[in-house]
């Protein structure tokens, strides 16, 4: 899960309760006593908060911006203690520093605090959690579950990784994008600490951002996951992650239908390492347990709804089995986003996104996530960090804003998308629709066991050849022809053309990509224009 901001910010600090006045438990049936809910909602400072006493790490001046050292008090300083305090209580004691005594805070309380910090920078980073230079994560802070007042996915999609706090001190409503390729030291001492690991930073623009680390919480708090790691697009994550998690000489299982490079990546460019894999079915539970019992598997991977045919597969059954043979899960949630599917809770030990797609939303940024426990991510971001393939902050950043209409912009997909797959399947010049939403689809009720929503993609065969599927698709006035999916704008491309054009026929035919395939990305438009222009260039065929 994300984690506490205020935790990271200031996990030096120590509050130490006086001995006649004990901070007792917030009784609530909705936020725990130790929440951070409950302190963010004045809870905590309505129980003696100035019977604590507070110490202060030597740079804590530093560590705020200019705007909170020339505005906040000793009650704002005290309640961004305690909300430290709240979140550390078994971390382990911090440097001693000057002791404060009751009667001075008292006094002090009821005028504006002063702090000469000797400079002007502006907004300062203030996370400093314990890392090292190549992975900067937070590995003994407690875990917040945003759940505890977030009740659900679209509120935590706007909220995660902002509204409690960001590991950078600003009163802005957006977050910050910081462009900035390295980070500083100011002096040698700081840079041999953070060496040996007493002081954080991300060093390098390649091993880290602020920016991006806003995004990466939001997007660990919609999966459930621990961690979560963005790279500069779907692809770099699934390469990155495949090299990461199977040894030189290894073996992988993955399914038939999937997105084009990643099938070219495992089968022409893995085996230079050694790497084999066996290809499945989906629905071929038989298949992949032969291929455990025959091999030493390292990861089965696979994409859930698969690309273009959208087919489904049992993430609980697969994860179990493979499990029991000491190989990992990881699947591709890109077709399902984190809204309509949670893999992680369905036994999977990663998942992955082309944030490209319905993510960020938007059709202006290229970039890939994966999430799931720390151990794991932590692997793939080392090897990451080597490689390269960072995120831009200035996309991060749009990949914050997108995420916040997230669930507004799949709830109208999976609508619009479902009322067309049946239309569709109902028309006479069309042959089959491909979409886990309707009865026909081979894996439906498996989808509608694991999934609560079906997507905005619908794949369908015109009644026709190659000339006539595309005169039917240059007809459509509403979608762009492109490749991708999951933005605002409708999508149509005809696969056979747009991805497969490199291929004769037969050979595409082997991967069922047949020439009057279309794949359709319904995006935010009003239904009624969308079914009006496709009926009507039916109509046109």
């Amino acid at each position: 899960m994300a984690v506490s901001s205020f935790a990271r910010a200031f996990p030096s600090f120590e509050c130490r309760s006086d001995p006649d006045f004990s901070l007792p438990e917030i009784p609530s049936p909705r936020y725990g006593a130790g929440s951070k809910s409950a302190v963010l909602r004045g809870g905590a400072g309505a129980y003696g908060l100035s019977s604590l006493i507070l110490k202060f790490p030597p740079n804590f001046v530093r560590q705020l911006s200019v705007k909170s050292r020339r505005n906040c008090s000793n009650i704002g300083v005290a309640q961004i203690v305690a909300a430290s305090w709240s979140n550390n209580q078994g971390a382990p004691a911090p440097t001693p520093a000057a002791t404060a005594v009751d009667a001075a805070a008292a006094a002090a309380a009821a005028a504006p605090v002063e702090l000469d910090t000797g400079a002007a920078n502006g907004v300062l980073p203030v996370k400093d959690p314990c890392c090292d230079g190549e992975n900067v994560q937070i590995d003994d802070s407690p875990k917040f579950k945003y759940a505890s007042f977030l009740n659900s996915d679209g509120s935590v999609a706007i909220h995660a990784g902002e509204r409690l706090g960001r590991a950078i001190a600003t009163d802005a409503i957006t977050t910050p994008v910081f462009n900035t390729s390295a980070y500083f030291f100011k002096k040698t001492a700081d840079l041999i600490d953070f060496k040996e690991k007493r002081r954080a930073s991300f060093e390098y623009g390649r091993y880290g951002n602020y920016t991006t680390l806003v995004a990466e919480e939001k997007i660990s708090a919609l999966e459930g996951a621990e961690s979560t790691l963005l790279m500069a697009s779907g692809m770099c994550v699934s390469t990155v992650m495949l090299m990461a998690l199977v040894p030189a000489g290894g073996h992988l299982v993955t399914t038939t239908d999937c997105y084009r490079k990643t099938r070219i990546f495992i089968e022409n460019f893995l085996p230079k390492m050694g790497i084999t894999a066996t290809v499945i079915d989906p629905a071929d539970i038989g298949g992949l347990e032969s291929a455990l019992k025959k091999n030493k598997v390292s990861i089965f991977f696979t994409e859930s709804p698969t690309n273009p045919f959208l087919r489904c597969v049992d993430i609980e059954r697969v994860s179990k089995l493979c499990h029991e043979n000491g190989a990992l899960v990881c699947v591709d949630g890109t077709f399902a986003t984190p809204l309509n599917q949670k893999a992680l809770a369905l036994g999977a030990d990663l998942v992955v996104h082309s944030a490209t797609k319905y993510i960020a939303g938007h059709n202006d940024v290229l970039a890939g996530s994966i999430s799931g426990p720390e151990k794991l991510v932590s692997v793939v971001r080392n090897l990451h960090n080597v490689l390269g393939g960072a995120l831009n902050p200035n996309a991060a950043y749009l990949i914050i804003r997108g995420m916040k209409t997230l669930h507004l912009r799949v709830q109208q997909q999976n609508t619009t998308a479902q009322r067309m797959a049946e239309i569709l399947e109902a028309h006479p010049k069309i042959r089959c629709v491909y979409y886990p939403g309707l009865a026909s689809h081979p894996e439906h009720h498996l989808a509608k066991k694991q999934m609560t929503g079906f997507g905005g993609v619908v794949s369908f065969e015109v009644d026709g050849d190659l000339h006539k599927t595309a005169k039917f698709i240059d007809s459509l006035k509403i979608p762009y022809i492109a490749p991708s999916f999951g933005g605002c704008e409708s999508i149509v491309d005809q696969p056979a053309i747009m991805s497969y054009w490199d291929l004769p026929q037969s050979e595409r035919a082997k991967y069922g990509i047949l020439d009057n395939l279309v794949r359709f990305s319904f995006g935010v438009e009003d239904f009624e224009d969308l079914k009006f222009d496709i009926l009507q260039a039916l109509e046109m065929i």
